[in-house]
């Protein structure tokens, strides 16, 4: 399967929304393609480089599909699209195509069966309560409630504030449970910082 790349300095997770801006032609032809086709594109966290320009050094080979819900001109004359995060992939090669845009082959990762909430995740479920009453996470409209274990963890690893590589190492967990767990442990430790 052949995918476009957009490289941002960011981790998309499934059933995750995600606003961008887009002002390079290669991402507003790509849209326009991926719009017409009906199809989405792959969102890779850049780990060397810049967004802007041309393709990044380096880039996670673990990332999650794009599909546009939304789309608009923005006040300041970007397209503003408005994504939300479907299956995830690891890219199995990649080149550069002539107007710079980057196109994978991927496999598509088998997506962990949704799993029902235990009693032991009561307090990550109040957290992404507590998050969803954000103004910044209530703007991204993404309905915040988990279902179970599977979208409970996307949506804490895509909501909260760990570095990049802690949320591609996330991405990469297929079990929903080892992936809270994970969460969990990301949390300690940032409360642990915040103590010292």
């Amino acid at each position: 399967m052949t995918l476009p790349l957009f490289p941002l300095n960011a981790v998309l997770f499934p059933g995750c929304v995600l606003d961008l801006q887009l002002f390079e032609a290669r991402y507003l032809d790509m849209i326009g393609r991926c719009m017409k086709q009906g199809e989405g594109f792959g969102v890779v966290c850049i780990t060397e480089g810049n967004e802007i320009g041309s393709v990044p050094d380096g880039y996670s080979l673990i990332g999650c599909e794009a599909l546009v819900t939304d789309f608009q001109q923005q006040e300041n004359g970007l397209l503003g699209i408005r994504v939300v995060g479907g299956r995830r992939f690891r890219v199995v090669a990649a080149e550069v195509q002539r107007d710079q845009l980057l196109v994978a082959e991927v496999e598509w990762l088998e997506e962990p069966v949704e799993r029902p909430l235990q009693e032991e995740d009561a307090d990550l479920v109040a957290l992404l309560e507590a998050l969803a009453e954000h103004p910044m996470v209530a703007s991204l409209n993404m309905g915040v409630s988990a279902a179970g274990q599977y979208a409970l963890s996307n949506q804490l690893a895509y909501l909260l504030p760990f570095t990049e590589k802690d949320k591609v190492e996330l991405l990469e967990i297929d079990d929903p449970e080892e992936r809270l767990d994970a969460i969990q442990e990301l949390l300690d430790e940032m409360q642990g910082d915040l103590q010292v």
